[in-house]
């Protein structure tokens, strides 16, 4: 069993760091006392293999904070488990800044003293717990996708980045738009299907519809600047470290415009590697 200790600065972005691990099936626990850690430990193990990776947010200024956590790591040790500490860190001017953004008091703050001289006197407590640390991450000017890239090649095993969810949606105008879309196409401009007696009683996913949509050179110049734009925006939106994408695809009825451009795009992401799954939504309306 794998476990991850995760401390550091007061506003440095620990818990923040437990939200990223666990898309990495960490399991989380934030504000652990160090003094429970080695019960809480033993009852991981009791669930035999239902925890294999477990990430521990826990504060190491109360008293004798060093010495607990310093016990507690050689008894994970002592138990076969893996123990590894993640040191959140920031410098004192970024630190200053979060918390006037959050007006929230800084934990060593006392009357009459500065938030900054807490944080220098927060710095000088940890100082030996960040020696110790195995990882270091300053999270100084990291937007959360730098963030979720650089905690994901740490603790991935594999070095990946963050990847995106990509959801490709067909709908129908007259039915309303998608309220959970991120970017929304129109394609009611094309030629419509519907119109040819053969085609309409047939949806976009199947071949006569499919050929007939692909048939026009505007549908043709459609599809390869809507691939160029979302080529251009899917690492722009995982940079800033968006979980999720619904690109929303929609014609009158939602049965063959929308439906055969939102298949065709989806097979195009699908076949470069992205996680990407089509949905046509109003296609049984």
């Amino acid at each position: 069993m794998e476990f991850l200790i995760i401390t550091g600065m007061s506003g440095a972005g620990k818990s923040r760091a437990a939200d990223v691990l666990e898309d990495l099936d960490y399991y989380c626990v934030d504000n652990m006392p160090l003094a429970l850690l080695p019960r809480f430990a033993e009852l991981c193990l009791a669930t035999k293999g239902r925890y294999e990776k477990v990430a521990l947010v826990t504060d190491v200024r109360e008293k004798d904070g060093f010495k607990e956590l310093a016990y507690a790591v050689d008894y994970l040790k002592s138990l076969g488990c893996s123990c590894r500490m993640l040191y959140m860190d920031a410098d004192v001017k970024t630190l200053v800044r979060r918390y006037k953004e959050t007006r929230r008091p800084h934990p060593l703050h006392i009357k009459g003293q500065s938030v900054e001289e807490a944080i220098k006197q927060e710095t000088e407590l940890l100082a030996p717990i960040k020696e110790k640390a195995d990882f270091i991450v300053n999270t100084k000017g990291l937007t959360l996708g730098m963030l979720q890239n650089r905690l994901f090649s740490l603790f991935s095993g594999d070095g990946r980045k963050r990847d995106i969810e990509v959801t490709v949606m067909s709908f129908g105008y007259k039915h309303g738009l998608p309220m959970d879309a991120d970017l929304v196409f129109d394609a009611r401009f094309l030629p419509n299907p519907f119109y040819v007696e053969d085609l309409r009683p047939l949806c976009g996913l199947d071949r006569p519809v499919f050929e007939f949509v692909f048939g026009y050179q505007q549908t043709r110049q459609f599809m390869e600047k809507l691939q160029d734009m979302v080529d251009f925006l899917l690492p722009l939106y995982i940079e800033e470290g968006k979980l999720g994408l619904t690109i929303a695809i929609g014609c009158t009825g939602g049965h063959h415009r929308s439906v055969a451009i939102a298949s065709a795009l989806n097979n195009y992401l699908t076949a470069k590697g992205v996680n990407s799954v089509n949905v046509n939504r109003d296609l049984d309306k």
